[in-house]
């Protein structure tokens, strides 16, 4: 937990059974970690206290992020425009970097030492990659020209979605693989855990693979979300939860077989948002909205609170 230790000590056992002395440590600190989100008009808002309480941090565009990921004590933010800006101070602050691209950036992701963007205008470039942090980024050929929605990395794979049921898969983020995802609807966010990933997207679909994205099934989502678009899906303590258009909340506990109802925001809030973004740190799902809202559940996406966010802006993205 959170806090600061001053009498811990440490046994190193090794593989025969053979115990070290006992080992002193000097003191130390535990920190909850960050959750930051993005969205509107250039808005980065930051949350110190496992999401309960948030303040501005220092944004240098006014342009909209849509997404953000976290890599390498570094937060990386993309946008319209190819907006890229990037911080190395817990997301105190961030500094513009230059993309090399005019596309719409809507999903960046983290893994084997490399940020990974993905976007899409046309037919040109939608993926750009950087291996130094998010200081410097090259133009990535995808092997397709339609536009990408979400990006996610999973057993040293990083997996791609987007739209007519696009998915890409690379190890390196350099080159790109095209499996068959089964479907044509639009594919917006990825998510991993035990060894399972599920992307979700429009009419309601969530797809599940357990072999690092070569082989796709449809999970079971429940019927009162209808026909409506899971924008977001996150995971963690062993359960997924998705967010959706209109702004119902779905979970599976199942490892992504199958999800359920479990609340609306009209319930929530008294209104209806359309739910954009969800991630997981610190035995915490957060959830942000359209029109500034955030959602907070520490019981696994059960039960779920309304917490301030300083902000009315439509909040496009969060990560921990």
């Amino acid at each position: 937990s959170s806090g600061t230790y001053s009498d811990c000590t440490i046994k190193v056992t090794d593989s025969s059974g053979n115990e070290s002395n006992t080992l002193t440590i000097t003191s130390f600190t535990v920190v909850s970690g960050v959750f930051v989100a993005v969205g509107q008009s250039g808005t980065i808002i930051r949350s110190t206290d496992n999401g309960s309480s948030w303040g501005n941090a220092t944004s240098p565009t006014g342009t909209r992020l849509e997404g953000v990921a976290f890599g390498n004590n570094t937060f990386v933010g993309v946008g319209y425009y190819g907006t890229i800006v990037r911080s190395t101070d817990n997301g105190s602050s961030f500094d513009n970097v230059t993309s090399g691209t005019g596309m719409l950036l809507s999903a960046v992701t983290f893994g084997n030492n490399t940020f990974v963007a993905v976007g899409g205008s046309g037919t040109q470039v939608n993926i750009v990659r950087s291996t130094d942090n998010g200081t410097t980024w090259d133009n990535v050929t995808s092997g397709t020209n339609e536009d990408l929605l979400g990006a996610g990395f999973a057993n040293n794979t990083f997996v791609v979605v987007g739209k007519a049921g696009t998915i890409l898969t690379s190890s390196d983020g350099s080159s790109w693989d095209n499996p068959t995802s089964g479907t044509v609807v639009d594919l917006d966010d990825v998510a991993f855990g035990n060894n399972t990933l599920a992307v979700s997207g429009s009419d309601a679909t969530i797809l599940r693979s357990t072999d690092n994205g070569t082989n796709w099934d449809d999970a079971t989502t429940p019927g009162q979300i209808g026909d409506r678009r899971i924008w977001g899906i996150g995971f963690g303590n062993n359960t997924f939860v998705g967010t959706t258009h209109n702004g119902y909340i779905v979970r599976s506990t199942d490892n992504g077989s199958s999800f359920v109802y479990v609340t609306s925001t009209q319930v929530l809030l008294s209104k209806v948002c359309h739910l954009k973004s969800v991630s997981f740190g610190n035995n915490a799902f957060v959830l942000v909205c359209t029109g500034g809202d955030i959602l907070r559940s520490t019981d696994n996406g059960e039960t779920w609170d309304s917490v301030n966010s300083g902000t009315t802006k439509d909040l496009r993205g969060v990560v921990f």
